[in-house]
């Protein structure tokens, strides 16, 4: 179990990087600064910068639709709303918790990338200023519970996105982009 939703944090960081990359690459065919969103992301998307999760979450999404083929935009806003759910979700999931070291930082109020995460936040406080072993374990004990429950929406999100899924190419897709296990 702990292995697999490591190979899924690691496969939704490899998407966000994929999708980071393409991003950057559309942003630089545009030629010159146009003062308007491509400017900005291009000159505020970076470490420090004003990174956007919204934003983020919003570019996976419309990647997704072509990755599982829908072409029919009836149906696609049916599905729509069940992928944004899920991306939202392992956003809270992974880049609220485990993630802050690895995306590079602690991510203090939401600075740094990835949603603010108060419980994480104290955590880290606590563990910074030393203190009493006990208080550390009220905390950890406070964040394992906000985490669990994090994790339970982010699985009954992906149970309804499956539901609706062809099984076959949109399952198996779905599947290799860490929407559902």
């Amino acid at each position: 179990m702990k292995l697999n939703r490591i190979f899924t944090l690691c496969a939704v960081a490899a998407t966000l990087a994929l999708s980071a990359s393409s991003l950057l690459a559309q942003n630089n065919n545009n030629g010159g600064n146009n003062g308007g969103q491509n400017g900005r992301n291009r000159n505020g998307g970076g470490p420090g910068g004003n990174w956007d999760p919204a934003q983020m979450q919003q570019r996976m999404v419309d990647g997704v639709r072509d990755r599982l083929g829908f072409t029919n935009d009836t149906e696609w806003a049916a599905v729509e709303p069940l992928v944004t759910k899920v991306v939202a979700a392992r956003f809270e999931v992974g880049m609220g918790g485990g993630m802050r070291g690895m995306m590079g930082g602690r991510n203090r109020g939401g600075q740094g990338g990835g949603q603010a995460n108060p419980e994480a936040d104290a955590l880290q406080k606590a563990i910074d200023d030393n203190a009493p072993s006990s208080q550390i374990k009220d905390l950890l004990a406070k964040y394992k519970t906000v985490q669990k429950a994090k994790q339970a929406k982010l699985e009954a999100a992906q149970a309804a996105l499956k539901a609706v899924l062809a099984p076959g190419k949109q399952e198996a897709e779905a599947v290799l982009l860490g929407l559902v296990n």
